[in-house]
């Protein structure tokens, strides 16, 4: 059973990127949900307590950087609450993508992304799945090899960021048939009595350098 009653036959972009100037990008595509979140949920308060309920933690509040940069310790979901921007994805040979508010960008470990152009309002809303994180690397600042296989050993999460686990997420990014019923950490999926899984404990506020998109 979803955790609220948005609707996971959102329609969904996918995109697969191959290496592109140091930044290894990831054999997952990266998603874009269009309209992923219903208008009365687009504010920074309810788009978190979404993530926080579908098990993604270390939510964050703030901008995308302008420059070109990849996590490799975490999956990241970034959810447009207000505004516009136009997004730069894969690296150079990668694309320019438009999102407005209620879109979310589910982004591989790897995967290369920079802000190009925003409004003034714009804001997003960003998190990772359990015992992940957003570190931020610029293809400059590590060994492309290394990179690689930092990127490679990043757990798939076991729920959707916006829909839970009957989210669009795995039939893009396929889990284990034996991970399927667990987190990445092992521990079991718990849920109360309709069903919907119980929100996890809350996460510390992540460091400025583990912040933004």
């Amino acid at each position: 059973m979803a955790t609220h009653d948005l609707n996971p036959s959102v329609a969904v972009e996918d995109h697969v990127f191959g290496p592109s100037g140091g930044i290894p990008n990831s054999s997952l595509p990266l998603l874009i949900y269009r309209g992923g979140l219903d208008e009365p949920v687009r504010m920074a308060g309810a788009a978190e307590t979404i993530l926080t309920r579908n098990r993604w933690q270390g939510v964050w509040v703030w901008p995308i950087y302008p420059f070109w940069h990849f996590h490799t310790k975490g999956h990241e979901v970034l959810a447009c609450v207000a505004g516009r921007a136009k997004v730069g994805l894969g690296g150079e040979d990668g694309i320019e993508g438009e999102i407005v508010a209620g879109d979310v960008i589910v982004i591989p470990a790897g995967v290369g992304h920079r802000l190009l152009d925003a409004s003034d309002d714009f804001s997003i809303v960003g998190a990772y799945p359990p015992g992940q994180e957003g570190d931020i690397t610029k293809p400059e600042e590590i060994d492309f090899e290394e990179a690689k296989e930092k990127v490679a050993a990043v757990a798939i999460p076991a729920t959707d960021p916006v829909f839970g686990r009957e989210g669009p997420l795995h039939d893009y990014w396929p889990l284990p048939p034996e991970a399927a019923p667990m987190h990445p950490e092992g521990d079991q999926i718990e849920t109360d009595e309709a069903g919907v899984e119980k929100a996890p404990p809350e996460e510390e506020e992540p460091a400025d350098e583990a912040k933004a998109g």
